[in-house]
């Protein structure tokens, strides 16, 4: 069975010097350790996140792939690269340059290997101008963040550029980013196990309850990363508000649930309950395999999880694994 993997991350050998030049305080860049084995994305003078080889170098990737059965994967930066805290102009040059590292790291097995690009999408034309760059020389699609600064997806700017992309074919992965704490979450992981999964609920509901799908062209392709978070277990909560509370109804003129055509998301949900409650919510059209890999935080055997569902015939495994996403990225050709 064929195997994609649509979601995936890396991160560039970036020097500080290079990092300098976007913000010398607080741009990432990393840190390889002396046997050049593992590393560290560096956040400034400040460590961030341990690392290991498989995120800046290719060769080490592709081997990882054989291991898992994987037969094409596609990468994109690690979220701490999209820079929208920083003035526009420096970020739409970083996010070029960046842009043009992951075909580097692609140019490895072209055939094997395709890169999502980041965009400066706090300037909408910036965003919409690398978007569009990044599409002709050769991206299958731009990867964002959940929300920018406090404005979430159903801001009109952020609809704005969802619209551009629905018009000029580009494919969106939303991934969680900068998640809300207010500093509440300190220990264990909390952060990337409660506030990572409500970024990704908040993200789409922000643009169902707002009305903004009714707006945005149906062709648009968004998947919305980590089996869209706590989405699907609390759709019921949702749909429950919107037909007994007028508020939760006033801008949005369909059930909840009835959007669910509208957006895809990953696989990248760990529990086979969990993805037999995913596919009866989205429909095994709109789940496409994602690993999140190389982090800890990934599947650790990408695509295990959906090939020994015992819940799911032959025909989704093979949607899931890699049909869906052959026809989002049109990777047919």
């Amino acid at each position: 069975m064929k195997k994609i993997d649509m979601h995936a991350h890396f991160f560039p050998p970036i020097s500080q010097a290079l990092a300098a030049g976007l913000d010398a305080d607080k741009a990432p860049w990393l840190a390889i350790d002396s046997g050049g084995e593992t590393g560290q994305i560096m956040k400034g003078a400040h460590p961030f996140r341990p690392v290991y080889r498989a995120l800046w170098d290719p060769q080490q990737r592709l081997e990882e792939m054989d291991r898992h059965g994987i037969d094409l994967q596609i990468v994109c930066a690690t979220p701490i690269m999209f820079g929208y805290e920083f003035p526009a102009e420096q970020t739409a040059s970083w996010a070029a340059r960046m842009n043009d590292l992951a075909l580097e790291h692609c140019a490895a097995d072209p055939h094997r290997l395709k890169a999502m690009a980041q965009v400066p999408l706090q300037d909408l034309e910036l965003a919409c101008r690398e978007a569009s760059r990044a599409k002709a020389s050769g991206h299958v699609g731009v990867q964002i963040g959940s929300h920018l600064g406090a404005r979430d997806l159903d801001d009109e700017h952020l609809v704005q550029f969802l619209i551009h992309c629905a018009n000029d074919g580009i494919p969106i992965l939303a991934h969680p980013w900068d998640m809300m704490t207010d500093g509440r979450m300190k220990k264990w992981m909390l952060p990337w196990l409660v506030a990572m999964p409500a970024e990704t609920q908040l993200g789409i509901l922000s643009l169902i309850l707002s009305g903004a799908f009714e707006r945005i062209p149906a062709s648009l392709k968004l998947c919305f990363a980590h089996g869209g978070g706590s989405f699907a277990f609390l759709l019921g909560r949702v749909d429950n508000a919107w037909e007994c509370r007028d508020i939760v109804r006033q801008d949005c003129p369909q059930r909840p649930s009835s959007y669910t055509n509208r957006f895809y998301v990953d696989s990248a949900v760990f529990d086979a309950g969990a993805l037999r409650l995913l596919v009866d919510v989205m429909g095994a059209d709109r789940v496409m395999l994602g690993s999140d890999y190389p982090f800890p935080l990934g599947e650790q055997n990408i695509g295990k999880l959906v090939a020994d569902n015992p819940w799911l015939t032959p025909a989704d495994k093979q949607s899931i694994s890699a049909g869906n996403a052959v026809d989002f990225f049109d990777l047919r050709g």
